[in-house]
């Protein structure tokens, strides 16, 4: 069975996006550029909240740019022919290799389990992360910690009442001070 997985930069205190909103501190160096890169290849199929298919819009013309180096243009390479699956009920249109989702995280991710491809299904997006705990669809957290404190914002982590137990499946700690955490949830 295809695995779910929910990965994004966090600070050191649980954050996706500080208090006003930003997440600059989440720039990689080219060390964390590249193992992002590399979990790209991993995933058959990106599903999003409208905030971050918004931010991700750059990647859709990136390779246009003269100006960007080689991880660039080959994290565009990447990004841009992957399949999204975008969660709003503002949007009316998305484009590239899109598509509006037609039901809710457990129709789409029921859908994809059940059609073809052996790759992951990625989840990006804190308020959809969300929804999908909540019923239970995620089988792995990647949490790339950034070392700063932003004192609040969106936590990486849903606000439930319930425990959720996880084995350690990698931990990798990069020059910057950066730690990638992999941790695959217990059944």
């Amino acid at each position: 069975m295809r695995r779910v997985t929910y990965s994004m930069g966090v600070s050191l205190d649980g954050y996706i996006v500080g208090p006003d909103g930003g997440f600059d501190w989440t720039a990689p160096d080219e060390e964390v550029f590249r193992f992002w890169i590399d979990e790209i290849r991993e995933v058959d199929v990106h599903l999003m909240g409208r905030r971050l298919y918004e931010t991700m819009l750059y990647w859709e013309t990136a390779d246009q740019d003269p100006s960007l180096d080689d991880a660039s243009l080959e994290w565009a390479a990447l990004w841009k022919p992957l399949p999204k699956v975008v969660f709003s009920t503002t949007l009316s249109a998305v484009r590239g290799h899109a598509r509006l989702a037609s039901g809710g995280p457990a129709e789409e991710i029921g859908r994809l389990r059940a059609g073809p491809g052996g790759g992951d299904i990625a989840i990006g997006g804190a308020t959809l992360a969300a929804e999908a705990a909540a019923a239970e669809l995620i089988d792995e957290y990647r949490i790339m910690v950034y070392p700063v404190l932003v004192g609040g914002g969106i936590p990486f982590f849903p606000r439930h009442e319930r425990r959720v137990d996880l084995e350690l499946v990698e931990t990798r700690a990069f020059g910057s001070g950066v730690v990638h955490l992999r941790y695959r949830v217990a059944h």
